[in-house]
């Protein structure tokens, strides 16, 4: 075999192995974009589950809050606390019922808790591994 022949061949190679290296690499890609979708799609699921959840709290609540408030002063009232303290305690202990149920609402609707974390991982481990093979 001539030189130039070798030489050919070796260009053939390198050729075949850009080429190779350029279809893993879409594969891939096109494997990360799936997985993105896909957990995307979970969280989002996720996020409507909470907030579905926090709408419908609401809607059961709010009677049975209105009835326990009204009961809950007529009690302190009955146990000799003037009508507007015993009112202003009833909406203290309302606010502070809300203050639960909005911070349990917020934590599951956290931007983090939504995060497509899977796929974070994964890219960061591609990126680890392309570097890894690079040097």
């Amino acid at each position: 075999m001539t030189q130039i022949e070798e030489i050919k061949e070796d260009v053939s190679s390198i050729s075949r192995l850009f080429s190779d290296t350029l279809d893993t690499l879409s594969k891939l890609i096109r494997t990360e974009v799936q997985l993105a979708r896909a957990e995307v799609t979970e969280k989002a699921s996720q996020a409507a589950v909470g907030a579905g959840m926090l709408f419908g709290a609401m809607v059961v609540l709010i009677p049975a809050v209105v009835l326990f408030l009204i009961a809950l002063a007529v009690w302190l009232t009955s146990l000799g606390l003037s009508p507007v303290a015993a009112h202003l305690l009833s909406g203290c202990v309302a606010l502070i019922a809300s203050g639960i149920l909005v911070a349990v609402g917020l934590a599951r609707l956290k931007p983090s808790s939504l995060a497509p974390n899977a796929t974070i991982r994964e890219v960061k481990r591609d990126i680890a591994a392309a570097k890894e093979m690079a040097s």
